[in-house]
């Protein structure tokens, strides 16, 4: 599962380095959210052949692989959720401007909140294991930490090696075990709750866009009716990669001694958030296939500026003036939800 999450997150970063447009705004939130799949596949991939081998150093190398694992997965909840931010605020602004009320100095600040909400999903997860990496580490918390399968599983227990450590390096190892628990839960329920609460701001505002064009059609309400689906899709999605894995983490915690059902969560688990990669690939890769076409499109078209006018090209061209180029998603609003 690690090698197709492998394969299906450099095949985004790989088309939209060839089509040379991973610094386009649509893009860029998409090609971050690939790469950090990429490194969490790479990681999952070593610790599965680290498992086999007999290296020296094997439980240190295991230890802060896991660590390093746990920051780039924090990162791609993070880089979702601003995927999903970016989506939001695209069409919102979108909304605004055809009723000319949005004014060059609430863009540039949605640029900015953009741009700074990009480098913070990086910045946090990587501050959030500062802890791990140092109070791990002195306290030597990876002590017989690739034995038992702990090298391949997240977020072990302490259990094991309980009787090899002082009682105070057995403390920090256990409080670093729950606070990495901790920030896992958190991510995961803010993530999803912050997709699905967008989404269905964006559900909304999408539908008084329509109806703010004037009479809908069969066919606009057949788009209406796509964005519901995806609107839908979406935390689905998410929750399906990593719903078991948090699943497993609450059922660790409330029953520690139930090793049958851990066993049973942990196949689960390593067959979904592993293939989040390849889920991303079909999901949102697929999406933002489509907004390039629409944008190429966009270009062709004199009469308008964005891919939702081009979408919608019937419906606009009558009554709406041209609107002014937005910062982020011009590709944003149809196609995307």
């Amino acid at each position: 599962m690690a090698t197709l999450s492998i394969i299906g997150s450099s095949s985004l970063i790989t088309y939209a380095v060839f089509q040379n447009i991973q610094t386009s705004p649509e893009i860029r939130p998409l090609f971050y959210l690939s790469f950090s799949d990429l490194l969490l596949g790479i990681c999952w991939l070593i610790e599965a052949l680290l498992y086999g081998t007999s290296a020296a150093n094997k439980d240190i190398i295991c230890y802060n692989l896991q660590a390093v694992g746990q920051i780039f997965y924090i990162s791609s909840f993070l880089y979702t959720v601003n995927y999903i931010w970016y989506l939001y605020t695209e069409l919102r602004m979108k909304h605004n401007q055809s009723g000319q009320n949005t004014s060059p100095l609430v863009i540039d600040y949605t640029c900015r909140v953009n741009q700074m909400a990009v480098l913070m999903s990086s910045l946090i997860p990587l501050l959030l294991m500062i802890p791990v990496f140092c109070l791990g580490n002195i306290s030597e918390c990876f002590r017989n930490f690739s034995q038992s399968h702990r090298c391949i599983l997240m977020l072990s227990p302490p259990s094991a090696m309980a009787e090899l450590l002082p009682s105070a390096s057995t403390s920090v190892c256990r409080t670093l075990y729950f606070y990495g628990v901790t920030i896992f839960l958190a991510s995961f329920l803010f993530s999803l709750l912050t997709i699905v609460v967008l989404l269905v701001q964006a559900q909304t505002l999408y539908k008084r866009f329509m109806k703010s064009t004037g009479f809908m059609g069969s066919e606009q309400w057949t788009v209406v009716h796509i964005v519901e689906q995806r609107v839908r899709f979406y935390p689905v999605a998410f929750l399906c990669c990593w719903g078991p894995a948090a699943i497993l983490m609450i059922i660790k915690l409330t029953k520690p001694q139930d090793t049958k059902l851990h066993n049973a969560f942990y196949v689960l688990q390593a067959l979904t958030a592993a293939s989040q990669g390849l889920l991303n690939c079909g999901v949102y890769g697929w999406t933002q296939h489509k907004f390039h076409q629409l944008k190429q499109e966009a270009h062709r078209d004199a009469d308008t500026q964005t891919p939702l006018l081009c979408s919608q090209k019937r419906l606009y061209s009558k009554g709406l003036e041209p609107l002014q180029p937005t910062c982020a998603f011009a590709a944003t609003s149809s196609s995307v939800l």
